[in-house]
């Protein structure tokens, strides 16, 4: 008999009451991929839309059976395929890609790119290593899209959140002179990754992060002639007054999570865990997330 691990999916997606889990051949990775054992997977709001249909309506998952859930992981190394430098045993951290996938990272174990993972350094934690990838990549890769500030005003839409948090702290490393919007309870957050505060969204910014998905809301708070970046690729909102929209999609880059997992490390960039929970309890933290109001991520525990 051969063995097998756990995965949650969904086959009809519905919410939370929808995910379901299955058992799958367990396989050795090929070349240049590694077979990862997950000691944590974080819960982002990707999940929660994955598990609602919102991607299966835009015609991103078309798949007719089930679809993996889980973007984020981190755990430890317990197999290796030809021509991969990583040691059985190695901490590593890394993301998944796609929507349109068998198998995510909620689950007891998963095959991956080794160029898609890094090491995790031995001061951080594997379950705040798990909140790191998908959120600090979104992060980075959003400040690409901005550019260099040259002192330029940045506002950053949920700047206390999981991405808006990295956001403030990378844009300031690119010259942008930031500002974040967040609720008045996250003032000292905000202003502790040396970001000015404001609790109200006013116009006039050079650009606009939109990590809160404000989408057409964000508009009229950039400039004429700004830009705007958000976090929906496929659905941003329409331009107007020579305003220039983006929108970041998300991809793996090994190389690049390694300086976020040292960051992270080190505390110049926050750790954001809120709560570390069995893996069987997926649904019960959906619902939570999709209650809003919480800072850091769920970690789900296999």
């Amino acid at each position: 008999m051969s063995a097998t691990f756990r995965t949650a999916v969904v086959r009809t997606p519905g919410g939370p009451d929808s995910i379901e889990f299955i058992d799958v051949p367990v396989v050795e990775p090929g070349p240049g991929r590694v077979r990862v054992a997950i000691a944590g997977t974080s819960v982002n709001p990707v999940d929660l839309a994955t598990t609602a249909g919102v991607f299966h309506q835009l015609g991103f998952i078309t798949q007719p059976g089930h679809t993996g859930l889980g973007t984020d992981f981190a755990g430890i190394v317990e197999a290796v395929g030809p021509d991969v430098d990583i040691a059985v045993g190695s901490r590593v951290a890394g993301t998944v890609d796609g929507f349109d996938r068998d198998f995510g990272t909620y689950a007891e174990q998963l095959v991956v790119p080794a160029a898609d993972i890094a090491v995790v350094p031995d001061e951080l934690e594997l379950t705040a290593a798990a909140t790191v990838p998908l959120n600090g990549l979104t992060a980075a890769q959003l400040v690409d899209l901005l550019g260099e500030g040259r002192e330029r005003s940045l506002l950053v839409t949920g700047a206390a959140g999981a991405v808006g948090g990295y956001v403030v702290t990378l844009a300031q490393d690119r010259g942008w002179k930031v500002t974040g919007l967040a609720r008045p309870r996250d003032e000292e957050f905000v202003r502790g990754l040396g970001a000015d505060f404001t609790a109200t969204a006013i116009p006039g910014w050079d650009a606009v992060a939109d990590t809160a998905v404000f989408q057409e809301k964000a508009v009229p708070l950039v400039r004429d002639g700004g830009l705007l970046v958000g976090v929906r690729p496929g659905g941003e909102p329409v331009a107007e007054r020579g305003i220039t929209v983006r929108a970041v999609s998300v991809r793996p880059d090994g190389e690049r999570l390694a300086g976020l997992l040292q960051d992270t490390a080190t505390g110049r960039l926050p750790a954001r865990v809120h709560s570390v929970v069995p893996l069987d309890r997926v649904a019960d933290a959906h619902r939570a997330v999709a209650q809003g109001g919480i800072r850091g991520r769920y970690v789900l525990q296999p």
